[in-house]
């Protein structure tokens, strides 16, 4: 195994391994605090990140206003507070060692008022800004106007050309290294394009090379390129480094860090990680952003996979020419469907599913009374934690009436309930729980054998070897 030399990011030569950012609480100032304080880059979750109270206990980010703006508002004054709070221990633990940054997604709701407001107030100690989960043209902007680097999330060598062209080339000198997400193999959101299948992974190696071709062209052969989705053991990128068609390299870790001693994830979502199994991370297309994105299969993905298959197509119409003929009563209302669907759909009112909620692409999904009465209270408690949301139809263009002018789509979650709750020590059956497509390695790795949970350092020592 070659040696792991220091490389230049975000103004300072530090060890090439970066903690991910992941989201809500999966990393806190204390995870990442102790990330840096080992050498490398750690990177604090400003996605509604958690302040406390006096006695240091989570404020619960309870929303008071009677409207979805109102609530939008509070929203993004919890982002501020908790993003400020993570990232002054994130400082008192590193110790000036290592970089600190702070993670953003473009698409979360209010994110250039979150991340200009936690900036505002965290002079000189925040290093970096990785940002992901959309087209952030305005990073760069942003990033210059506080003298911090920037650190786009992309997919592919197309996305980062047409962010280079469109606006990062006017502030290239905070540039400190583009991230490459494997939309395969990451946890979390995906940046898969329709072009890609989801079902057929492509291998990183030329499409790393690509984009190294790339930012060459525009002269960025200084700059790294940082490694993040599938990352496991460095052994099995030996070949990626002291590379010329790589060029500077670093490696983002998301998954492994979900499992050490400062991790703020709860103990039994800790527990969980280590019974995985190869293929129990489903790439899937719930989320309410419309991305793809890549979680541990548990009931709550079982539920909404079971939604998704009980829908037939719709009409509150009757409509010969396509086919809507046949009368389907459910409950008060009247549908018009194909003949051919009236038994499937009779079949899973039997079995309970007895509410047909219409969705905007004219089909009716079957749920349970429960289940419909959840997904409707869920819809009106929206408070905007998306820029634009397929589940309740919020978007934060005010000339848009706030709305995406859609249906509320049923099928989908509010993705900001499940995730602070899993989170703060719910369930992990019954919630969201994201994780990388390597996660099995937890099981498989000796070094976590007998249920060993290593501190930061003693993960960043082990990867430093190879392993």
């Amino acid at each position: 195994m070659k040696s792991i030399e220091p490389l230049m990011i975000s103004g300072k030569r530090v060890l090439p391994l970066v903690e991910g950012g992941k989201g809500i609480s999966a990393t806190n100032g204390i995870s990442s605090g102790a990330w840096a304080a080992a050498g490398g880059v750690g990177t604090v979750s400003c996605v509604n990140a958690d302040s406390y109270d006096e006695d240091g206990n989570v404020i619960p980010q309870i929303y008071h206003g009677k409207t979805r703006q109102e609530r939008h508002q509070e929203l993004i004054r919890y982002g501020i507070d908790g993003g400020v709070t993570q990232i002054q221990r994130a400082h008192e633990v590193a110790g000036g060692e290592g970089r600190l940054h702070i993670n953003v997604l473009w698409e979360m709701g209010g994110a250039e008022a979150v991340l200009q407001g936690v900036l505002e107030k965290t002079k000189d100690l925040v290093h970096g800004i990785t940002c992901g989960a959309g087209m952030p043209y305005r990073l760069s902007e942003i990033a210059a106007k506080y003298g911090v680097y920037y650190h786009p999330i992309i997919s592919s060598a197309r996305a980062f050309g047409i962010l280079w062209k469109r606006a990062y080339k006017k502030s290239a000198d905070w540039l400190g290294g583009v991230v490459y997400e494997d939309p395969w193999l990451a946890g979390g959101h995906n940046g898969l394009s329709n072009a890609e299948d989801p079902r057929k992974p492509q291998d990183p190696y030329p499409r790393v090379a690509a984009l190294r071709k790339l930012m060459n062209s525009f002269g960025l052969n200084h700059v790294p390129i940082i490694m993040a989705g599938g990352v496991w053991y460095l052994r099995d990128w030996e070949k990626w480094l002291d590379n010329p068609e790589i060029g500077p390299i670093a490696f983002q870790y998301g998954t492994r860090p979900l499992l050490t001693k400062e991790s703020p994830i709860p103990e039994k979502w800790k527990e969980a990680l280590l019974t995985l199994k190869e293929n129990d991370i489903l790439l899937h297309r719930f989320s309410p952003t419309g991305f793809y994105s890549s979680a541990v299969k548990n009931d709550f993905l079982n539920e909404l996979t079971e939604r998704e298959q009980r829908q037939i197509p719709a009409s509150a119409k009757a409509n010969p020419e396509e086919g809507f003929t046949a009368e389907l009563q459910v409950g008060k209302k009247k549908h018009y469907v194909r003949p051919d669907d009236v038994s499937r759909a009779e079949d899973w009112i039997a079995q309970g599913f007895g509410e047909a909620l219409r969705t905007p692409d004219d089909t009716l999904v079957f749920v349970s009374a429960e289940k419909a009465a959840e997904i409707r209270q869920d819809q009106r408690d929206c408070m905007g934690c998306l820029s634009q949301c397929k589940f309740s139809n919020w978007s934060q263009v005010e000339s848009q009436n706030y709305s995406t002018g859609r249906k509320a789509d049923p099928r989908s979650f509010c993705i900001q309930k499940t995730l602070m709750d899993i989170a703060h020590g719910g369930s992990v059956d019954n919630n969201l729980m994201f994780a990388g497509h390597s996660a099995y390695n937890f099981a498989k790795d000796p070094f976590y054998s007998n249920g060993f949970v290593p501190s930061v350092k003693q993960l960043i020592d082990r990867i430093l070897t190879g392993d």
